[in-house]
């Protein structure tokens, strides 16, 4: 990149031009994205795969504030209720990272910043170089496959995740029954270096302690009445891969010592075997039941536990994600099989979708969207063909009324009440009031009050 496609600098930062063309001729090298920016949040330089990945031709970047050509945003992420990597970096003096949705020439995209401060010989911060990578197994559109959302909750959980991926560290993950394990346990073995390798799934529920050993382990011929052939195991299987234990609160505490064995040798037999085997997976386990009351009495060992857990990931329920359902409603609707036309949501279901609680979370949202499908002879959901008790088991939090401008009326009074009495974080408040941080910080700015 030649010197003209920097901007002037002026000030504090004119010392470190120098630097920062050096730094620009370095990252030509460089083949993930990356951009330069100084300390007032311009962008001075990208190099080429950021221009391939990020940039489109009709909207300059140059010069422009790094937080209006990523979010769109008028004020530096921090102020707008979301984590800046930069103000991070500026008080440490070192790198920060944070997982971000950006806009992108494809839409809106989950995006891993890195952000690295330049220091001067006085350590003071002339410029940053920010890296960035897409997370190409997940979507913050509707999308037919995969793990889609986009709302602070879930992309805690994706930014775990990420974290934890490219490593062998055993993961963990905990969360209600149909909040998508096996997609996050799928996602993990996508990111890391196993990628290439199987992924394999044991369902931990509902077997028997021989039949456990059998499907784990395999069996040798004639070890028991109907092994009629040698049969491998599911740990043979994810060989070079994943294996994923659903449910490992359901394994029979017998075989737990048996699970424990393998996962801290790495070797095992085969049932009625002689021969040890020596295992090659990465383990990621998912319950959605409380391993520690279970070890308080007696039902889990303790030393499987603290073996499986070296990395657990909260998954969030539904309720706690209320922003993306219209994107999970979507996504759904994508992925019905068999499907012909197009087939769309009211405005007003899709509130009542939104206002349910989802005691069965996903899976309870996609039986209630197959079932509305089959009354929508126009290929329009409505309330009426969603079940009558949706409206039951509302989420316990006020719903403010609102409109494109704002929040009206006794609702902008209300606001400002609520604001008077509140002592918590405004991530706190805008769970208390049933909104996402960006859309509070919106509503607070309009209202004087940020």
């Amino acid at each position: 990149m030649s010197s003209s496609s920097l901007p002037p600098v002026s000030g504090t930062t004119l010392r470190s031009a120098p630097q920062v063309q050096a730094l620009v001729s370095f990252l030509e090298q460089e083949a993930q994205p990356m951009i330069v920016l100084d300390p007032e949040y311009n962008i001075l330089a990208a190099n080429t795969s950021y221009q391939r990945q990020f940039a489109t031709a009709d909207k300059p970047y140059i010069g422009h504030k790094c937080y209006r050509i990523s979010h769109h945003y008028d004020v530096p992420c921090d102020r707008a209720g979301e984590h800046c990597p930069m103000k991070k970096a500026y008080e440490k003096r070192g790198p920060d990272r944070v997982l971000h949705v950006h806009h992108t020439p494809r839409g809106p995209e989950h995006v891993d910043v890195e952000l690295r401060p330049i220091l001067d010989e006085q350590h003071e911060v002339v410029a940053y170089v920010e890296r960035l990578a897409v997370v190409r197994s997940v979507s913050a559109r509707p999308s037919a496959e995969g793990l889609v959302g986009c709302s602070a909750p879930f992309n805690e959980a994706l930014s775990a995740l990420q974290r934890v991926a490219p490593s062998m560290l055993p993961v963990l993950l905990q969360g209600e029954s149909g909040t998508g394990k096996e997609l996050f346990a799928r996602a993990v073995h996508e990111m890391s270096d196993r990628a290439n390798g199987p992924f394999v799934v044991v369902d931990c529920s509902g077997l028997t302690e021989t039949l456990f050993e059998s499907e784990l382990f395999g069996h040798e011929k004639g070890s028991f009445t109907g092994a009629n052939t040698r049969k491998q195991g599911l740990v043979e299987t994810a060989q070079g891969g994943t294996l994923f234990l659903d449910e490992i609160g359901d394994v029979p505490l017998a075989m737990q010592v048996k699970l424990l064995r393998l996962i801290e040798s790495g070797a095992f037999r085969r049932v009625g075997g002689l021969e040890t085997l020596r295992a090659d997976f990465r383990l990621v386990a998912a319950t959605h039941k409380p391993l520690k009351e279970m070890i308080t009495d007696g039902r889990f060992r303790p030393d499987l536990y603290y073996r499986i857990s070296a990395f657990p990931i909260h998954l969030p329920a539904l309720r706690e994600r209320v922003d993306d359902i219209p994107l999970l409603v979507n996504s759904i609707l994508q992925r019905r099989p068999g499907g012909k036309g197009r087939i769309n949501v009211a405005p007003v279901a899709m509130k009542q979708l939104q206002s349910y609680a989802w005691p069965g979370n996903v899976r309870e949202l996609r039986n209630v969207l197959e079932r509305a499908m089959l009354f929508c002879d126009d290929g329009v959901i409505r309330p009426e063909h969603l079940p009558a008790d949706l409206g039951m088991k509302a989420v316990e939090r006020p719903v403010l009324l609102v409109h494109a401008g704002g929040l009206q009326g006794e609702s902008d009074e209300r606001l400002r009440k609520v604001m008077a009495g509140f002592r918590g974080t405004r991530k706190e408040l805008a769970f208390h009031l049933g909104m996402s941080e960006r859309t509070l910080y919106r509503r607070l700015k309009a209202l004087g009050l940020d």
